[in-house]
């Protein structure tokens, strides 16, 4: 349910019995400076922004111990002492090395709170989990069990998880550490390939915060997107991208990682009432963006049949960059990305002609001619 603030809207998040800004504060890009080789926060304007931030009505704040070079929960803890009660505060408990027995999981949360100067953390997550992280190191070392142990003595309000994996995977930790409450997950009109565990997330009470919301900057190039999408006039493409995530009924929250207070009012501006899509708008874009995607020229749905390929071509890739170009009018990211690709990647210069792509896709596409294609295309843009 969408309920209006004095200065924002917000929404339930999930069953967890709170209420979080529609638009949240995402702490891994606030000002730095560096000296002497060092990276120092910049506190006066750190504070400023993320104080401003709670002014306008802001109250999700996502950190974790490694953002902005190790500093972010210092200074988001700070900065948001005066307001503590008032706010909700998300970090995340590192799942690599950091963790080798249970008590491991214990000693990072008590360092997240020792820097966030606090009590307790609302929404503590398991940070970037995939299937083998859950596998060998949450389900292994027993940490589902620390993590209640944690939220029974007060020290959590809520146990979380950020997701980075294929999109099935988001089922099975659900269904198997029936403890999680909240969920962080990619999710753009560029990627949305977790949509439909989104929803399963929701239908099983988890709350779901998106962050990426404008493909890391990517939705930020101005193009004809929506009036191509709608036959409306154009918008501002991050406009629009606030307008999807928030316009899915699954999405509680969508995270931008703000740098100043240019960034904040721009974003504060976008999620007002009138940017947030009704359901039958909502549903009218992800069907156009379907047929958008269907009727491009090339029409690769990324499932990865081909790979992994013998001479290496990351062919979804390469094809996904053309979508870029060819359906979202994302010319200069498109070939910003393929140029960098170049210098590494492999590419059709690089093919052996096996035709293993073209026996595996199930498009039928002619991979080896669209790949010569492509390449032409994104380096004459």
């Amino acid at each position: 349910m969408l309920r209006k603030g004095d200065l924002m809207f917000y929404r339930d998040y999930g069953k967890t019995g709170v209420k979080v800004s529609i638009l949240g504060f995402g702490c891994m890009r606030l000002p730095e400076y560096e000296k002497d080789a060092k990276h120092y926060m910049d506190e006066d304007k750190c504070i400023e922004l993320l104080q401003t931030a709670y002014i306008n009505g802001i109250n999700y704040y996502d950190t974790a111990p490694y953002y902005c070079h190790s500093n972010s929960e210092y200074i988001v803890g700070k900065a948001l002492k005066p307001y503590r009660n008032k706010v909700f505060i998300s970090t995340k408990c590192p799942c690599g090395d950091e963790l080798q027995k249970p008590s491991d999981y214990r000693k990072q949360l008590e360092q997240s709170l020792k820097k966030l100067d606090t009590d307790y953390i609302d929404f503590y997550h398991f940070w970037s989990l995939n299937k083998g992280i859950y596998d060998n190191k949450v389900l292994k070392l027993g940490l589902l069990k620390e993590a209640r142990k944690a939220k029974e003595e007060g020290l959590i309000k809520h146990i979380s998880f950020s997701f980075h994996d294929k999109p099935e995977y988001i089922k099975y930790i659900i269904d198997t550490a029936e403890i999680m409450e909240t969920m962080l997950v990619q999710y753009n009109l560029l990627d949305r390939s977790c949509e439909e565990m989104i929803a399963y997330a929701a239908s099983k009470g988890l709350g779901v915060a998106a962050m990426g919301p404008v493909g890391g900057g990517r939705l930020a190039a101005p193009t004809d997107l929506y009036a191509k999408l709608t036959g409306k006039p154009s918008i501002a493409t991050y406009e629009l991208a606030f307008k999807f995530v928030l316009g899915n009924p699954n999405i509680n929250c969508a995270l931008s990682g703000m740098q100043d207070l240019d960034m904040l009012h721009k974003n504060l501006n976008t999620v007002k009432s009138e940017a947030v899509l009704n359901q039958e708008e909502w549903e009218q874009i992800s069907q156009a963006l379907d047929q958008l995607k269907k009727f491009s020229d090339l029409y690769c749905t990324g499932c990865g049949y081909c790979q992994p390929c013998p001479a290496e071509i990351n062919i979804p890739h390469i094809f996904n960059l053309f979508t870029y170009h060819n359906v979202y009018g994302l010319t200069g990211h498109a070939k910003n990305e393929f140029m960098r690709y170049l210098e590494k990647g492999k590419t059709i210069k690089d093919c052996e002609g096996c035709g293993y792509c073209e026996s595996k896709c199930p498009q039928k596409l002619k991979i080896r001619r669209e790949l010569a294609r492509v390449e032409k295309v994104l380096t004459s843009i």
